[in-house]
């Protein structure tokens, strides 16, 4: 299955817990100031990726023990990325994603489940500029969250994982 694609970073340790295949997709309409990838808002940049090639890059290296999804948005993409998660969840790696959306946006959204159902953790909410960290580990700013995803799901409402359990 095919998405668009603004850029990858194997072996990455700040996109989340441990070495991890970091995927940038292409595509954002939140324009949050400040963000710190605005060259994968246009829709119309990137290029074309198929989702077997990324678990291929995922599958040929022993090093990156999860994925995460970044943007760009990639809930603007849900179908492909849940394919994508899905084959990186059956190589028994962990998943994540970051959205500007929250989580309780999400599940609003009918076409959001698929994706939400193979992630683990979720990073939620815009990057808020004047609440700007560089304390926080795998956010960019106070407000956004870092979700158990089963949890959350499971309950129906946003479920915070404890900073100290990351």
């Amino acid at each position: 299955m095919r998405f668009k694609l603004a850029g990858i970073q194997e072996d990455s340790i700040v996109d989340g817990p441990g070495f991890r295949l970091a995927v940038f997709v292409q595509g954002c309409d939140r324009n949050c100031p400040g963000c710190h990838n605005p060259s994968t808002h246009d829709p119309e940049g990137g290029r074309w990726e198929e989702t077997e090639n990324v678990l291929r890059r995922l599958r040929e290296n022993p090093l990156d023990k999860g994925l995460t999804l970044s943007g760009g948005e990639p809930f603007l993409q849900p179908q492909p990325l849940a394919c994508l998660a899905k084959g990186a969840k059956a190589l028994g790696r962990h998943v994540m994603a970051y959205t500007g959306f929250l989580f309780e946006e999400l599940l609003e959204r009918p076409d959001a489940r698929p994706l939400l159902e193979q992630l683990d953790l979720l990073v939620d909410g815009p990057y808020v500029q004047a609440q700007r960290s560089l304390e926080l580990r795998f956010r960019g700013s106070a407000n956004q969250r870092i979700l158990d995803v089963p949890a959350s799901l499971r309950e129906g409402r946003a479920v915070c994982l404890p900073e100290d359990s990351l």
